[in-house]
């Protein structure tokens, strides 16, 4: 299904679920690389600007939460840039298609600043850069939250829960890094000039939109590598205290062992079938239990002093 948004001489076309009729039309009529029509058919493209004397096509990966709302995923935003069009291709970014609609919205109620947007493909294009970048910074601050919250959790909470927290957020750092890693010497071209765009800087120096999308993607990065770091940490701290935990619990149940040790031994005999002396006394009784509480007292006292508590 191909819809269209035309302002003056930029049109902004999404294929969201491209047929073979589409990816025929993109090659008859805009005479796409066929290279780049087998991109656009493919679910697992790396990041990439290829540039050509009349056309770039981009491939770009942004993050999103799945319906659970926990894991983070990775959808492909791919799209032909030209002179007088931009169009995106397959099922992009959900921001992408909020935004297609937004401006389709705004453009029928003649909203003067969506117009501007749509003055130049260089500038729709920033635009939707600028989209996807807010939402990832979203994005990002909420796995920031994730990890301070397990910080604050980590000595209050059960074991199990926090070990599902840590594990759920250090894969989706880890993902977050292989994803804006590669990413980020893709946006250089930008800023560096290896991407020139098509509209005159003499009209729109795209220059300083081109280093506000890359500012926004480094901060990001930074703060994702900060985040690993972090994740890390807290769990090797987590670690250290399931150990000294397993150590405590350890450490009492061999008191107990300990301590029981000697008063079984004198429970076993006199529990043997032998005569003793007093054996049918009953002070005999009380005396034996007198010495074992005196044994148990010694011991607890031997250990308290012994580990300092």
């Amino acid at each position: 299904m191909i819809e269209t948004i035309q302002h003056k001489g930029v049109r902004w076309l999404d294929i969201t679920n491209p047929t073979e009729d589409d990816y025929r039309l993109l090659l008859d009529d805009y005479h796409f690389h066929p290279l780049d029509i087998e991109d656009c058919r493919g679910t697992t493209q790396r990041p990439k600007i290829d540039e050509y004397d009349d056309y770039y096509f981009l491939i770009l990966h942004f993050p999103y939460f799945d319906r659970d709302n926990k894991t983070i995923r990775i959808r492909e935003v791919k799209l032909f840039w030209g002179r007088d069009y931009i169009i995106t291709v397959g099922k992009a970014h959900w921001v992408v298609k909020k935004f297609f609609d937004d401006i389709q919205e705004d453009l029928a109620e003649g909203d003067e600043e969506t117009q501007a947007m749509l003055a130049t493909s260089d500038q729709l294009l920033y635009h939707i850069l600028n989209r996807l970048m807010l939402e990832t910074n979203t994005l990002v601050q909420r796995v920031g939250a994730e990890v301070d919250l397990i910080n604050y959790d980590i000595f209050n909470k059960k074991a199990r829960s926090i070990i599902e927290q840590i594990s759920i957020t250090r894969r989706n750092i880890i993902l977050l890094n292989t994803t804006f890693r590669p990413q980020l010497r893709v946006l250089h071209m930008f800023e560096s000039g290896g991407i020139k765009g098509f509209v005159d800087p003499e009209v729109v120096d795209m220059e300083d939109y081109w280093g506000n999308i890359l500012d926004q993607y480094q901060k990001m990065f930074d703060s994702i590598e900060d985040f690993g770091e972090l994740i890390e940490g807290l769990s090797q701290t987590f670690d250290s205290l399931l150990t000294n935990r397993t150590n405590d619990i350890m450490r009492v149940l061999t008191y107990f062992s300990t301590i029981m040790l000697p008063l079984t031994v004198v429970a076993s005999l006199f529990g043997m079938n032998v005569d003793f002396p007093f054996i049918t006394s009953t002070v005999a009784f009380w005396v034996i239990v007198g010495v074992m509480a005196l044994m148990t007292v010694g011991l607890v006292f031997f250990f308290r002093r012994m580990t300092g508590r």
